[in-house]
């Protein structure tokens, strides 16, 4: 079947609450997650919106006739960018989003409490994956512009942002669950790192092999 092909293009400050909706709408190992959040902008405070905010140079998103329908965005460098956060972001969002009481807390999904702890205890790269890979990325689509080569086309633009801005190296993890997700960066040419609990997604742009070429 025909379909219009999506563009790809950078990211303007009016595409912020698409981010947010994008985000949710694929926060279930990549199905729409809205029903597990009584804040439908959880996850997206997580992680979309502050990219968008505080790196929009790297933000680049997929807009079809229907809208913006997907979305890379990345660090250039990680542990400067937890820096940021840690001081420009999380203590509003701990404000808003306290730690629940164990009452509260039993009457909350999962994903709303894994949200929560992730805003009040942000996860850290360590030094050495930051050292070699110090960039990192998030990128979601909705169903209808999956499957169609916009997640190659959205990856193939930000890793041409990321080496012009002096990035050496780029890394991102996915959940072990997310069996369709790994498939599609092992095709696309990442390298995986052993790892246990989470897949570690790399690439090193001093190496002639990169996932756009």
């Amino acid at each position: 079947m025909d379909f219009e092909p999506a563009s790809i293009r950078a990211f303007r400050p009016d595409d912020l609450d698409d981010l947010y909706r994008i985000c949710v709408q694929t926060a279930d190992v990549g199905q729409d997650a809205t029903a597990l959040f009584s804040d439908p902008k959880l996850p997206g405070h997580i992680y979309a919106a502050p990219y968008g905010v505080f790196q929009p140079s790297l933000v680049i998103v997929a807009e079809d006739a229907s809208g913006v329908g997907g979305y890379v965005v990345a660090a250039l460098d990680s542990r400067a960018f937890e820096e940021r956060l840690e001081r420009d972001w999380w203590p509003a969002l701990r404000a808003r989003y306290p730690e629940p009481t164990p009452d509260l807390a039993a009457t909350m999904t999962r994903s709303q409490l894994s949200a929560i702890e992730r805003i009040h205890h942000p996860w850290h790269v360590s030094e050495d994956l930051a050292e070699r890979y110090p960039s990192h990325l998030h990128i979601n689509l909705v169903p209808r512009l999956q499957a169609k080569g916009n997640g190659r086309r959205l990856i193939t633009a930000l890793v041409t942002r990321l080496r012009e801005q002096g990035s050496t190296g780029l890394h991102f993890f996915v959940a072990q669950r997310n069996e369709r997700a790994v498939g599609f960066y092992r095709r696309v040419g990442f390298t995986e790192l052993p790892a246990t609990d989470v897949h570690i997604f790399v690439t090193d742009f001093a190496s002639p092999a990169t996932p756009h070429s």
